[in-house]
């Protein structure tokens, strides 16, 4: 087993830029899909993604080991965000997720793979086209709960110390997401099959 995420920011701190290199190449991905997810301008969410690490660079000689790095990456990355959407927007207005960025996202909820079949296949394409809308649409606390939730595995604890509320908000709003979600699908694939 590697060195821990918290011991490799600890030993940045000490002037290890191998260290910060390792942490950087470990949560680039998830970090910049948390922020396209959540915007609508690639070109916003990579200036977000690069904020949050000029964030880190910044706060490392003050790091301290009060949470798991991730919690305290996300928090950081949750503050930059809700920032940006105050100054620009009311925050159940953040912008819907564009089709290119959820490749990982699919990958993530589609678990069964297409049988071959050309009409199965279709089927499944329209399946995840419904998802991606029905998620798109969910207020902005709700969608990145239920992103943190599924694409990170984090824990409904973890989520709740990102965003700053309370584990039962975070708990409900992980659970309307899930209800919202299934219900929207439901709807517009019963549109889709009686058209």
């Amino acid at each position: 087993m590697g060195i821990s995420d918290e011991q490799l920011m600890l030993n940045y701190q000490q002037g290890d830029t191998a260290a910060f290199e390792q942490l950087y190449s470990k949560h680039k991905g998830p970090l910049y899909r948390y922020f396209v997810r959540q915007l609508s301008q690639k070109s916003l969410a990579e200036d977000l993604y690069q904020d949050t690490w000029g964030k880190v660079i910044k706060a490392a000689g003050n790091y301290q080991v009060t949470a798991k790095f991730t919690t305290w990456l996300y928090r950081i990355a949750h503050n930059l965000l809700i920032d940006h959407v105050r100054a620009v927007k009311p925050l159940d207005e953040a912008a819907d997720m564009g089709d290119e960025t959820m490749d990982n996202f699919d990958a993530s909820i589609n678990n069964e793979q297409a049988h071959g079949r050309p009409d199965e296949q279709l089927e499944d394409e329209q399946k995840a086209k419904l998802l991606k809308s029905c998620v798109a649409s969910l207020p902005a606390v709700q969608k990145e709960a239920f992103l943190l939730n599924i694409e990170l595995g984090l824990t409904a604890a973890a989520i709740s110390d990102i965003a700053d509320v309370t584990l039962e908000a975070t708990k409900s709003r992980i659970r309307y997401a899930y209800q919202s979600i299934k219900q929207c699908v439901a709807a517009k694939w019963q549109g889709v099959t009686h058209d």
